[in-house]
C-alpha cells in the first residue's frame, strides 16, 4: 500500500464514529462478542416537548405523532377565525361554527384535540394589553378614575376565545357540540394541561348559561314521551333501572320524578330526582324499590325522600344546578301536599369502604384496651389486627344487633360523615353535594342497601341527609366554618 493510502485509510478510520471502530476491531459482530455500548449511550434521552400550535404553525412538515400537517393546522385555524370575526354577525359567525362541527364530527380523536389546543393556543387574551389595564386599575384605585380603570381591566380579560365558543351556541345543535365537546375533553386534562383554559372557559359559559333562571322544572311520569323514559333508565346513576316494570314503579302514584331542562337541549333532563312520598324517614333502600308493594295513599303522606339524584350531562361538570332541584323540588311538593312536613335523602356512603380500609389500623390504635378486647372476641383475634377486622366485615348484614364490630362500623361511619374533611370540604362525594347544599347528616341505617353494590360501597349502609329549609343557611354557614351539622344521635356516635 502506497503512502497516499495509508493516510486516507487513517483518515477515514478517525472519521467513522466509535462504535463502528470498535465493532471492526471485534470482527465480525454475528460470529464475535459484541463490544460495550459507549457510556454516552447508555443514557435515555429525554423525549422533547411537543411543539405548540404556533410552532406547528410556522413550519412546513409535521414531527412525530402531530396530527394535522402544519398546512391543514393553517386551514382550521382560518376556520376558527372566520367564527369568531368581529366584523361578521352572529347568525353568519353560527353558520361558520356549524360548518367547523361538521369538521369536527369526522375528525379522528388527535384532529380533534389540535382544535382543542387552536383554541387554547391562537385565541388567548392579550397579555401585553391584560398587563398594561392591570397597571392602570392599581394605579387607580382609590381615585375617581377606578371605575374606568375596572372596566377596562374586564374588556382585557376577555379572550377571542369566549366569543368564538358563543359563536359555537349560535347554531341548533350548538349547545349539544359543546357540551359533547367538553365531555370528550374532560379525561384528556390530566395528561395536557395546554388544554385547561378551553376547560376553564367552557365550565365558565356553562355556568351561565345553564343557571337555575334559564331552567324548566318538568314531572316525568309514565305518560311522558317513551324517548325521555329511555333516558331515565340510561342515566340513572345510583339505583339502576331494572326493566320497564320497574321504572313505572318509580315514576307513578306515591312516587316523583323530576327533571330540570334547558331550552336549547329539548327533551334531554340535565339531572333529575326519584322522591317517595312516605309516612316517616325510610332506612332501606328495598321497599322503596318493590315493585309489588302496595302504594301508599299519597294525601296522607307526611315525609318526601329524595333516593336518587343523577346528573345526565358529563360535560356541565362542576357547573352546579342539584341544590336548587331538591329546593324546587321541595316547594312544588309543599305545594301539592300540604301535609308534607319532612324533606330528607336516603344516600350511598360511595367512599366509605375505601376509607375504613385505609384508616382500620389507626382507629383500632386509638381504641381503649376494652373495646379493642371486646372487637377482638366478636372478629376472633385478640389483639384484633386490620386484616382481621376487615375479613369480618365482609360479613356485616349478617352481624347481631349488638355486636361490636356493627356498633363500631356505625361509629366510624358517623365519623366519616361528621368529622373527616379536606380543605374544609366532606371527603365523601355525597356527602359533599348534600351538605354543601345546606342538609344535615341525620341518622345511619344498618343494612339499608343489602345489594352487592351497597355491600361494595359501604357494607351496606345508607345515611339520611335531613333538609330543613328553614335551617338550610345555618348549616351551610356551619359547614363554612369547617363543623359538619349532624343530628344529635349522629353525634353522640362520633364521640362513642
Amino acid at each position: 500500500m502506497n503512502a497516499a493510502s495509508e493516510w486516507i485509510t487513517r483518515s477515514v478510520s478517525r472519521l467513522r464514529p466509535a462504535d463502528t471502530q470498535n465493532l471492526d476491531a471485534a470482527g465480525d459482530p454475528g460470529g464475535g462478542a459484541k463490544p460495550a455500548a459507549p457510556a454516552a449511550a447508555a443514557v435515555v434521552s429525554k423525549p422533547a416537548p411537543p411543539r405548540s400550535t404556533h410552532e406547528r404553525l410556522a413550519a412546513t412538515l409535521r414531527r412525530g405523532k402531530e396530527a394535522l400537517s402544519p398546512r391543514a393546522l393553517r386551514r382550521l385555524l382560518a376556520d376558527l377565525q372566520e367564527v369568531a370575526a368581529t366584523q361578521v354577525s352572529e347568525v353568519e359567525g353560527g353558520r361558520r361554527a356549524e360548518a367547523v362541527a361538521a369538521w369536527y364530527a369526522g375528525a379522528e380523536p388527535e384532529e380533534r384535540r389540535d382544535m382543542w389546543l387552536l383554541m387554547c393556543e391562537q385565541f388567548a387574551p392579550d397579555a401585553m394589553r391584560f398587563k398594561s389595564a392591570q397597571k392602570r386599575y392599581e394605579a387607580a384605585a382609590g381615585t375617581a378614575d377606578e371605575a374606568h380603570a375596572e372596566v377596562h381591566l374586564r374588556r382585557a380579560l376577555s379572550s377571542p376565545r369566549t366569543r368564538l365558543l358563543q359563536r359555537f351556541a349560535v347554531f341548533p345543535q350548538g349547545m349539544r357540540f359543546l357540551v359533547d365537546m367538553r365531555a370528550e375533553l374532560l379525561p384528556l386534562l390530566k395528561g395536557d394541561k395546554r388544554l385547561l383554559p378551553l376547560d376553564a372557559e367552557l365550565e365558565q359559559l356553562f355556568s351561565t348559561w345553564f343557571d337555575v333562571a334559564f331552567l324548566e322544572l318538568q314531572r316525568l311520569s309514565w305518560d311522558s314521551p317513551a324517548s325521555l323514559l329511555e333516558k331515565l333508565i340510561k342515566y340513572e346513576a345510583v339505583h339502576d333501572i331494572r326493566s320497564w316494570s320497574d321504572l313505572k314503579n318509580r315514576v307513578g302514584s306515591d312516587r316523583r320524578c323530576y327533571g330540570f331542562f334547558h331550552p336549547r337541549l329539548p327533551g334531554e333532563p340535565l339531572i333529575f330526582v326519584e322522591v317517595a312520598l312516605v309516612n316517616e324517614i325510610s332506612g332501606s333502600i328495598t321497599p322503596l324499590l318493590d315493585e309489588s308493594a302496595e302504594p301508599l295513599d299519597i294525601e296522607r303522606a307526611n315525609t318526601a325522600i329524595f333516593y336518587s339524584i343523577s346528573n345526565t350531562q358529563t360535560g356541565l361538570r362542576g357547573v352546579s344546578f342539584g341544590d336548587s332541584l331538591i329546593k324546587h323540588v321541595a316547594e312544588t311538593l309543599s305545594a301539592e301536599f300540604p301535609r308534607l312536613r319532612t324533606f330528607a335523602t336516603l344516600s350511598p356512603i360511595p367512599g366509605f369502604r375505601a376509607w375504613f380500609g385505609k384508616h382500620c389500623a389507626g382507629m383500632l390504635d386509638a381504641l381503649d384496651d376494652k373495646r379493642r378486647a371486646e372487637l377482638g372476641r366478636a372478629v376472633g383475634f385478640e389483639p384484633p389486627q386490620a386484616a382481621h377486622v376487615l375479613a369480618a366485615a365482609e360479613k356485616a348484614l349478617d352481624l347481631p344487633v349488638k355486636s361490636p364490630l356493627r356498633q363500631w362500623l356505625l361509629q366510624c361511619a358517623a365519623r366519616y360523615l361528621g368529622r373527616e374533611l379536606q380543605e374544609g370540604r366532606p371527603v365523601d362525594a355525597v356527602a359533599r353535594f348534600h351538605l354543601g347544599n345546606g342538609a344535615r347528616v341525620e341518622r345511619l341505617n344498618w343494612a339499608g342497601d343489602p345489594s352487592s353494590k351497597g355491600q361494595k360501597q359501604s357494607f351496606g349502609l345508607m345515611v339520611n341527609y335531613l333538609y330543613d329549609l328553614k335551617r338550610i343557611d345555618k348549616h351551610r354557614g356551619l359547614l363554612a366554618q369547617g363543623r359538619v351539622p349532624v343530628s344529635g344521635d349522629i353525634e353522640s356516635l362520633c364521640r362513642d
